[in-house]
């Protein structure tokens, strides 16, 4: 019989997604839509050529859509 533990640090339900600390629901919510990430202004990367934190360096954020 295994006696060892298994590690699912980072790991997600079925059914979830990994957000980003930008996004402010999981994409596909509804009421929300994709946006240019406001602190690397879309390009994923910062001024030090690092992903940026924000959006996990893909550029983008999920956010709320006005008015829904």
């Amino acid at each position: 019989m295994p006696s060892g533990t298994q590690d699912n640090a980072g790991a997600t339900a079925p059914g979830e997604s990994n957000l980003n600390p930008g996004d402010q629901a999981p994409p596909g919510a509804p009421g929300t839509g994709e946006n240019v990430c406001p602190q690397c202004n879309g390009k994923g990367k910062l001024g030090s050529g690092g992903p940026c934190p924000n959006c996990g360096g893909s550029g983008k954020v999920t956010t709320g859509i006005a008015g829904c």
